[in-house]
């Protein structure tokens, strides 16, 4: 199933509500996955439901800015608006997107879902790799696009086919820029993981690493699924 966001008007409207998100965006929750994957499925049977809405989306009301971290910060969704835009040819659906904001701490929800429709968000917690905080400090130090690394890599990625491997129900990335163009080969994806559950905070202050995956708690798997689906984008960056 292949949304239909390509069309001109669309484009058009998708620009539009990317200049009032880069300056305010909403925080409740955006569409969350309904119905469960199992590890037979290696691809969705069907993209998430969507709420309701015109071919050709109304412009978002401008809204203020909340003092929340749950929040894309304004240079951060600059910088992931630019990069869809260069990156468009590669990137088949452009209705949502996800945006990872490595400046903060892995204590804190960073994996931010967003909905460049309706501008609505929904944060998840996320861990970086190991060889990006040798120390263990619970923040990234450093990006790495090398091999063996164990780091995490900044830039875009495509997401790509589902599969289930060593971490279960998994999806593999496309690195889209030269910082981290190896993601592939280097089996760089998104996967579940219990170093990166809530309870992790609570008994150690932050998440445990992953080596450079994006992993995200096992009861949020499905929920980024069925965010992302193939043929989106996820922006990472330290802002």
């Amino acid at each position: 199933m292949h949304d239909n966001l390509d069309a001109a008007p669309g484009r058009r409207a998708l620009l539009k509500n990317a200049l009032v998100l880069a300056g305010a965006l909403a925080v409740p929750g955006a569409a969350s996955a309904r119905g469960r994957l199992t590890a037979s499925d290696l691809r969705p049977v069907r993209q998430p439901p969507l709420p309701t809405r015109p071919t050709m989306p109304s412009p978002i009301p401008a809204q203020p800015i909340l003092a929340s971290s749950r929040v894309v910060r304004p240079e951060l969704l600059r910088q992931a608006m630019a990069s869809l835009q260069r990156h468009g040819s590669q990137v088949q659906r452009r209705d949502r997107m996800a945006i990872v904001d490595f400046a903060v701490g892995s204590s804190e929800p960073r994996l931010h879902l967003v909905d460049l429709v309706s501008g609505r968000s929904n944060s998840l917690l996320v861990s970086h790799g190991s060889g990006s905080d040798p120390s263990h400090s619970g923040y990234l130090q450093r990006f790495s696009n090398a091999f063996n690394s164990n780091a995490s890599s900044e830039g875009a990625f495509l997401t790509d086919e589902y599969y289930v491997g060593k971490h279960g129900r998994s999806q593999r990335l496309v690195g889209l820029d030269p910082t981290n163009n190896n993601a592939l080969d280097r089996a760089i994806v998104i996967h579940s993981a219990w170093y990166a559950n809530r309870d992790m905070i609570r008994t150690h202050g932050m998440l445990g690493r992953s080596q450079g995956c994006f992993a995200v708690g096992e009861n949020e798997l499905d929920r980024v699924f069925a965010n992302l689906g193939p043929g989106r984008m996820i922006y990472a960056a330290k802002v």
